[in-house]
This record gives structure tokens, C-alpha cells and sequence, in this order.
């Protein structure tokens, strides 16, 4: 790697800042809704938009088959290729997973982000497609093809966010992913009501739909800057990262910004990026890289898919009637969005700690409330509609905070060197978590039945515990803060060695008040911005 430092001139003294105003322009809300419009909106409206259509496409499975071997498919082998067709998502979303973190480097995170949505169109056009070609393979492909989509936007946005995003509004800015996927489902749902897609006829137009959000963001996205970190630390780019500063800032003077990263370019100028091997033996990242493990795990573990697995029984029992549960499960979805948006208003004052841990907590009371109601509810009817309450509560809790919340963690733990092999990690943890949901819960469902609930509630309490030991706060926190606040949960030997460090760090800023740059593995901050 070229060496930037020697051929920088020194820096000027940067000017204090003034007022507390966080620096953001309408430039980085755009960028930020425009990659997660394809991005998480997608990988969100691929997880619901397969069971309005489910019937039909059963039904096209069977006469496609029939027609190819002059034989009506058994029911076994229908059931498993139409598991084959849910799950196979998940397999390309581990796929996609391991090509996101080469794919960031060589292309950068928004170029990563517009070449990722040839997966979508190319999906979209074979699962519209299908019918009209008659090969039940096109579906099971293009999930596929789908699932790589969802495995790299789902580390590459992140990623783009935490990178162009000012401290004071990280967490918040962060959040979008999450109310994106969350705005994604409820749209999936929408468009598979019947008055709209949710026919036999017209069913393949909803995988049709897949390609408007992607070239939504193709048209959009090409106008906006790439992440200015990774023009300054990865390409060298001074003046294209200044730009990229000042449109995302919105501001002209932008010398604090790259003043900063450029301090973090001299301490990494010999550093290359980090690979998964290297993380894990990084010892001053290992409960950084345990509580990524820990959230992501329990991201896909803590219960969600159970819910909407006994969503419809619920309401049947309660006295619905099937025509009316595709229009009250919509309160599932915009439940979903309202408490992501609250999240994403809230998480700058809160934090992330008391909203990740409060929402596992709530998770883990109405999971409880639920057994005892879906239990007891043939001697007492009404419990029914308390379970009702409880679903919705429980995706409420999980949308607050464990429902986005794990992204913008893996991008405030790791400096630049680290972040994309920090992120794979954090995909194939989620993706493999997701694969093994779909295959166990069938299982566990049989066998305990309606206490399966408290399995997840197990699993959302062993998370919470985790969290409340090791996690520190990081809201509005630098790298090195963050790491102090680690080592000092956990090991207190790093945190004497971060503490003299930060007392070195303090002593030359005394002999050197202009400029007060505090650095930690590569990561920096100006103290004077």
C-alpha cells in the first residue's frame, strides 16, 4: 500500500467548531434513503412477499410437474421444494455474505451497492418470469440469485451509513436499514392483498416489483459521493473525499473531517485490511467481535419467525374470519414501522444499550404472556385477543431495538482496516443463524408445541445477560472511547494500557494545542472538532 503521509503537507490549525448542531445536509438523507430503498427495502420485501402468493405457486409447481412427467407431484416432494424455495434465500444470503467483503474493497461502498442490483433485476425477471417459461427452477433460482442480493446490501449499507454519517447522528442515520427492511415487509404484504397482486393471475408481477426499488437506486445513487473514508484511506483521494465531505456536511470548510481521517491514514499507512483471521486474532477486538456474534445470533434466534408462524392461527381463533386476516395482519407491519421509526428518533439520546437490552427484556415478558395465553385459551376465550396484543407487542420490542440496532454496532466497533472483514462476520453469523431457524423451528414447533415460545424467551434473556455485562454505551463516541470502555468490563490490563495510552496522548497535547489528534488501532479523532 502507497505510503499518503510523506507526501501531505503539515496540517493547519482547525478551527473550533461552532454550536452543537450535528453537520448533515439533505445530500446525506438522500444517499442514505436511496441505497437503503434497494438495499434493505428489498432484502425486507423478499421475507414477506413469498406467502401471499404461496397457494399459486404450489399450484404452478404441481402442473408444471404434471406436464413434465405426466404425473401429479406427491405431496412430500411438493412440500420440499417449496421449502427448498424459502430457504435456498438464506443460502445465497451466506454467499453473498463472503463476496461482500472483497467486493467493498476493490469497488467501494457505493459502487458495491449499484453493481449489487444486477442480482435484483436478474432475480426479478426470473421469478416474474417463470410462469410464462413454465420451469418451476426459475423461482428456486432466483431466490437464490435474491438471497446473494440481501447478503451483500445487508453489510454493504451498513457499511456506506456508518462511513458518511456524522457521530452525532451515527445511531439514527444507522437505523435506517432497519426501517427500510421494516417498510419493505409491509409493502410485501400490501401489494399480496387480493384487489392488488394476490391472485392467481397476477402473482408473478409481485417478484415483477423487485426491479423498481433497484433501479430507483441506480438512477439516484451514481449523483452522490462515495464514502469519503474510503476515497482518503483506501484510495488516496484527497480532493474527491473533500467533496464527498462538503456535500455530506454540508458545509465548505471540512477541514476538521479530513484532518481527522487523514490522522487515521498516517497511523494505517502500513496497515492493509484486515482479513476474518486476522480480526479473530486481534486480542484487543475479541468481545468486540463476540458481542457482534452475540447480537446478530440473537437477531435471527430471539423468536421472530415463530410469531409469524402462529400469527394466523391466532387471529382465526380470535374469531376472524380468513378473508379478513390478510388486512389485520398489516398491523403487524405497520406495528413493525412505527416502532423502527421511533427507534431511529430516539437512539441518539437513549442509546444503544438501554434500547437493545430493553427490547430483548419486553421480548422475553410477552413471549411468557403468550405461552400462558395460547395454553389456557380454550377455557378462556377471550385470552385469544390478550394473545393478539402479545404478538404485536413482540414485534414492537424486536423492531426498537434488536431489530436494527446490530448493524450500527459492527460499524462503531472496528476502524477501516477492520470493518469489512468485521462485517463479513456479522453476515455469515446472520445468514447461517437464519438457515438454521428455518430448518429447527419446524422441529421445535411439533414438539413442544405452543411452549416453544419460551425457548426464544431463553434465548432473548442469554442475550440480554450478555449485553448488560459487556456491552459499554457508544452513543456519540469516538473508537478509542469505545474501546477503553471494553477493556475496562472486561480486561482490566488493556484498559491500564488505553488509559496510558489516552494520558501519552493528553501530555502531547499540551506541547501541541493547535492540534489534538487521539488515535487507537488505526481509528482517529480530532478532540478540537
Amino acid at each position: 500500500m502507497a505510503k499518503l503521509a510523506p507526501l501531505l503537507p503539515p496540517p493547519p490549525p482547525l478551527p473550533e467548531r461552532r454550536g452543537g448542531r450535528p453537520d448533515w445536509s439533505a445530500s446525506l438523507m438522500v444517499a442514505a434513503l436511496a441505497g437503503a430503498f434497494g438495499s434493505s427495502f428489498l432484502y425486507g420485501y423478499n421475507l414477506s412477499v413469498v406467502n401471499a402468493p404461496t397457494v399459486f405457486i404450489k399450484k404452478f409447481y404441481n402442473e408444471t410437474w404434471a406436464q413434465r412427467y405426466n404425473e401429479t407431484i406427491s405431496e412430500e416432494s411438493l412440500t420440499l421444494l417449496w421449502t427448498i424455495s424459502v430457504s435456498i434465500f438464506a443460502i445465497g444470503g451466506l454467499v453473498g455474505a463472503f463476496i461482500v467483503t472483497p467486493a467493498v474493497k476493490y469497488f467501494g461502498r457505493k459502487r458495491t451497492l449499484l453493481l449489487n442490483n444486477v442480482f435484483a433485476i436478474v432475480a426479478a425477471l426470473l421469478m416474474a418470469l417463470s410462469q410464462l417459461a413454465g420451469f418451476l427452477e426459475m423461482i428456486i433460482l432466483g431466490r437464490f440469485i435474491m438471497g446473494i442480493d440481501g447478503g451483500i446490501s445487508l453489510s454493504a449499507l451498513p457499511m456506506y451509513l456508518s462511513e458518511i454519517s456524522p457521530k452525532q447522528i451515527r445511531g439514527s442515520l444507522g437505523q435506517i436499514t432497519a426501517i427500510l427492511i421494516c417498510v419493505g415487509v409491509f409493502t410485501g404484504q400490501v401489494l399480496g392483498l387480493p384487489e392488488i397482486f394476490g391472485k392467481e393471475s397476477r402473482w408473478p408481477f409481485l417478484f415483477g416489483m423487485i426491479v423498481v426499488p433497484a433501479v430507483i437506486q441506480v438512477v439516484i445513487l451514481p449523483f452522490l459521493p462515495e464514502s469519503p473514508r474510503y476515497l482518503l484511506l483506501e484510495k488516496h483521494d484527497i480532493k474527491a473525499a473533500e467533496k464527498a465531505f462538503q456535500t455530506f456536511r454540508g458545509k465548505s470548510d471540512v477541514s476538521c473531517e479530513v484532518e481527522e481521517v487523514l490522522e487515521e491514514s498516517r497511523v494505517q499507512r502500513n496497515i492493509q485490511a484486515a482479513s476474518i483471521i486476522q480480526l479473530l486474532r486481534d486480542s484487543t477486538k475479541r468481545w468486540q467481535v463476540l458481542t457482534v456474534v452475540v447480537t446478530m445470533a440473537c437477531y435471527q434466534l430471539c423468536g421472530l419467525n415463530a410469531i409469524w408462524f402462529y400469527t394466523n392461527n391466532i387471529f382465526k381463533e380470535a374469531g376472524l374470519s380468513p378473508e379478513m386476516i390478510p388486512y389485520v395482519t398489516l398491523s403487524t407491519g405497520g406495528i413493525e414501522i412505527l416502532a423502527a421509526v421511533f427507534s431511529g428518533l430516539v437512539i441518539e439520546r437513549l442509546g444503544r444499550r438501554p434500547l437493545l437490552i430493553g427490547g430483548f427484556g419486553l421480548m422475553i415478558l410477552f413471549f411468557v404472556i403468550l405461552t400462558v395465553c395460547m395454553t389456557l385459551q380454550a377455557q378462556a376465550p377471550w385470552l385469544s385477543y390478550l394473545s393478539i396484543f402479545c404478538i404485536l407487542a413482540v414485534i414492537a420490542s424486536f423492531c426498537i431495538g434488536p431489530g436494527g440496532i446490530p448493524f450500527v454496532l459492527t460499524g462503531e466497533f472496528f476502524p477501516q482496516s477492520q470493518r469489512p472483514a468485521a462485517f463479513m462476520i456479522a453476515g455469515i453469523i446472520n445468514w447461517l443463524s437464519n438457515f438454521a431457524v428455518g430448518l429447527l423451528f419446524p422441529f421445535i414447533q411439533i414438539g413442544l408445541q405452543t411452549y416453544c415460545f419460551l425457548v426464544f424467551a431463553a434465548v432473548c434473556l442469554a442475550g440480554a445477560t450478555f449485553l448488560f455485562f459487556v456491552l459499554p454505551e457508544t452513543k456519540n463516541k469516538t473508537l478509542l472511547e469505545i474501546n477503553q470502555a471494553f477493556a475496562k468490563k472486561k480486561v482490566p490490563s488493556e484498559a491500564r494500557e488505553l488509559d496510558q495510552f489516552a494520558a501519552t496522548r493528553k501530555s502531547s497535547k499540551e506541547q501541541e494545542p493547535s492540534f489534538s489528534p487521539a488515535l487507537d488501532n488505526g481509528e482517529t479523532k480530532a478532540q478540537i472538532c
